[in-house]
């Protein structure tokens, strides 16, 4: 009788501590469901933007022109009833086009601030790597802190918050490097490749298909800001076991000593996989985290924080070949 009720105590418990994630595996879902209805293939892109989303981190998402990096990021945003803006970037952009401006208002006698794109929930920046140091470096508070401070008044950004930025790997004329600070603030950087020869059919189709409908118009907004807050909260709640907080900060460490590295990555970098590892694993529909979570979320999130040696970039070794050499030479917990 006794170990019955033992027995009963210990479903209990277990039943209390289970975190429900069938919501948001739904949620996430639907999403897909809606980004399918106009972007072929990009699997990794699409899954890699909701788990940043979830994550609550910023985007890089590099590619060739015309693989479907701009039109994903606003398909993503139509599917959230939130603020939206987009800012192309140029070699004469200034702050205070991103920021907003203080503006004399001569019926008051006083100044005003006008608010400037950067203030929306979600955020699409055009070829982020075209504006100079100045501009780029308007985006490292707001990016971090999720402020802007202008004359002396800091101004708060509406949550959720999140920057997707673009840029072109070819084209070098007329851009600029992203600072080492800037791009340690993207929580993942994308690589997006060229479509399969099938995928590449099925885009022509779909086009032709459309005549003169306008793809966009099928995306439904099916998910609020305060669902996506709910969400990021129940995702802070994922379980995550002491053995397999030393193996990211084992992966971690091990980019800093590595002799092909000329720099390793920053704990921000420990931080963010362990926020997409949680991420990973609640799209999954589990509440808790196993090693193949870390291993997703490792290469998008070590590969733009950690340099290659000039030697080894002669050779042609890749950060992300260097990443997957370190994962393969750190013990999987067990």
């Amino acid at each position: 009788m006794e170990e019955q009720i033992n027995t009963e105590v210990s479903e209990n418990i277990e039943f209390k501590n289970r975190i429900d994630v069938s919501e948001l595996q739904e949620a996430v879902h639907n999403i897909k469901k809606q980004l399918k209805k106009v972007i072929v293939g990009q699997k990794d892109m699409m899954d890699l933007l909701i788990v940043a989303l979830l994550a609550n981190g910023h985007v890089l998402i590099e590619g060739v022109p015309g693989v479907a990096k701009t039109i994903t990021a606003k398909l993503l945003s139509k599917t959230m009833d939130v603020d939206f803006s987009r800012i192309q970037f140029t070699p004469d952009l200034m702050p205070s086009d991103i920021l907003g401006t203080s503006v004399f208002n001569a019926k008051t006698s006083d100044f005003e601030f006008k608010k400037g794109p950067i203030f929306s929930s979600m955020i699409l920046i055009d070829e982020i790597n075209r504006a100079p140091a100045k501009t780029q470096a308007a985006l490292f508070e707001v990016m971090e802190e999720k402020q802007v401070t202008i004359d002396g008044k800091t101004y708060k950004m509406k949550e959720p918050f999140i920057v997707l930025a673009t840029q072109n790997p070819i084209e070098q004329e007329g851009t600029y490097r992203l600072p080492e600070a800037q791009l340690d603030r993207f929580l993942f950087k994308i690589n997006v490749e060229y479509p399969t020869a099938n995928e590449e059919l099925e885009i022509i189709i779909r086009e032709q298909a459309l005549v003169n409908a306008n793809k966009i118009e099928k995306i439904e907004a099916i998910i609020t800001g305060e669902k996506i807050e709910h969400y990021r909260a129940l995702i802070n709640q994922i379980n995550l076991e002491d053995n397999l907080l030393k193996y990211i900060a084992n992966i971690v460490v091990n980019t800093r000593s590595n002799s092909f590295l000329y720099l390793g990555a920053s704990p921000r970098a420990s931080i963010a996989i362990l926020k997409a590892s949680k991420a990973f694993a609640a799209i999954e529909g589990r509440d808790f985290v196993t090693p193949e979570d870390i291993k997703k979320a490792a290469i998008p999130v070590l590969q733009h924080r950690v340099i290659v040696t000039p030697e080894r970039e002669m050779e042609g070794l890749s950060s992300i070949q260097i990443i997957e050499q370190i994962i393969e030479a750190v013990e999987i917990p067990r």
